[in-house]
């Protein structure tokens, strides 16, 4: 009887494997990801569980092959609660606004199908004032002189409350809490929400348990930009300082006195990103996410529709990972505030659909673009670099300026045959090149 149990147990466990290699599914090597970050709340005022379900052909259409779901965690509602969905009451249950936990469960299992994996926010760093563990175990939090537990140090976060990573008992809770929805629920991995608040320590050892996990590869992205996220074994995290460098550029602000911002100075804030980061491992490149998309779309930050198109360029075919926040790919005008439902036209603006379609379909094809060595060619206002690798050679012009700009070819590409990855055609290069107004090519 018992070699009759283990026989059907290894056959149960063969089973499930074959059925998840070919359905397609795989957690994507961090260089090749094309990530794209779900807040429920633009997709229903309710059952967002459903809603997003039903779009996940077009998510997938798009190019995506990993789904971000912003916090699903069911969410506090004291008197300090703003409905935030960084404001966690239940480490393990779902927001009933977006639905049950089978919903949540069926979206990641038609994600898995369309070959898509699925990481989930998770707020490690605090919690809300009502969460049980506030009351049950007060000793798991932060306290003042006066023994009273407070919101987080130097923020204005004042709806939630600061979790004490000196608790052992309380560090375990929370990784194990985390275990769960990876054994339970079937993600893939988390992004870490403020994970530079969060002690190395505590990292290094939720990690560690996190990969230990049998049958799971998990991707680990941590929202920060510490060094020591690597060290901790997280394989992303955040291009602040290449995103603000981005902005100069295109705002004209000067980095120093008397030095206005020049298009090559990316190229000093990508390598300064990238010192130090192990081999293998990425920053997440973008040019808005939910916490920027509450100040303005990237339509308004980046000088119009073409100036959006150009900046995303110029974010994430130089260097990382890639981001799109839903309703970027079609264009939204205004701000979204994720403390709320907001909706969106998913039907507009088709033409800039397509066009970032085929900017990502680009960036898989081409291993060059993911993982090719940069080569800058430095100018003032044009972004001009090639990427190569294993005989691919791109090169990327991208004009951020609202001006028309004529920039020298590079030596080794003037007077070629080339083909434009955009348009397909041929055409051939001289010895210098114009490009329009927030104009880019990408030619082969």
């Amino acid at each position: 009887m018992k070699r009759f149990i283990f026989l059907a147990a290894a056959l149960v466990a063969l089973a499930l494997s074959c059925t998840k290699t070919e359905s397609g599914y795989t957690v994507p090597d961090p260089q090749d990801v094309v990530m794209y970050q779900i807040n429920p709340r633009v997709f229903a005022p309710k059952d967002s569980f459903k809603a997003v379900a039903q779009h996940l052909d077009s998510v997938k259409a798009l190019g995506a092959n990993v789904v971000w779901f912003m916090p699903v965690c069911e969410i506090g509602r004291d008197a300090k609660a703003k409905s935030s969905p960084y404001c966690v009451k239940d480490y393990r249950g779902v927001n009933p606004e977006f639905g049950t936990v089978e919903d949540f469960k069926n979206t990641i299992a038609e994600c898995h199908r369309r070959g898509m994996s699925v990481i989930m926010d998770w707020v490690a760093n605090h919690s809300s004032w009502d969460n049980a563990w506030l009351a049950e175990h007060p000793e798991w939090y932060t306290h003042n002189e006066d023994g009273e537990i407070i919101h987080p140090a130097g923020t204005d976060w004042e709806d939630v409350a600061d979790f004490n990573f000196d608790n052992p008992e309380m560090c375990q809770a929370m990784i194990d809490a985390m275990k769960w929805w990876v054994t339970e629920i079937g993600i893939d991995g988390f992004r870490c929400d403020a994970a530079d608040f969060v002690p190395f320590e505590f990292w290094k050892d939720c990690v560690s348990q996190l990969r230990a996990i049998p049958g799971h590869k998990l991707l680990l992205l941590a929202e920060g930009q510490r060094k020591d996220h690597f060290d901790a074994g997280f394989e992303m995290n955040y291009a602040w300082s290449y995103m603000e460098e981005l902005r100069r550029v295109y705002n004209g602000n000067r980095r120093s006195m008397g030095a206005p911002a020049r298009v090559s100075d990316l190229f000093a804030a990508d390598a300064e990103e990238y010192d130090g980061v192990p081999a293998g491992c990425v920053k997440l490149r973008f040019t808005t996410n939910h916490d920027e998309s509450t100040k303005m779309s990237p339509i308004r930050e980046f000088h119009g529709e073409r100036g959006s198109m150009a900046a995303f360029v110029a974010a994430t075919f130089i260097h990382g990972g890639m981001l799109v926040y839903d309703s970027q790919e079609v264009g939204y005008p205004g701000t979204i505030n994720f403390f709320r439902f907001v909706p969106v036209d998913w039907q507009a603006n088709s033409s800039l659909n397509k066009e970032y379609t085929d900017l990502i379909a680009l960036f898989k094809a081409h291993p060059a673009i993911r993982r090719g060595a940069v080569t800058p060619f430095p100018d003032d206002d044009v972004l001009l670099f090639e990427r190569s690798c294993e005989g691919d050679r791109i090169l990327v012009v991208d004009n951020l300026r609202q001006e028309r700009k004529i920039v020298p070819v590079p030596a080794a590409w003037a007077g070629k045959s080339v083909k434009d990855l955009m348009s397909g055609k041929t055409v051939a290069l001289g010895e210098k090149i114009a490009v329009d107004p927030y104009q880019y090519l990408i030619l082969q």
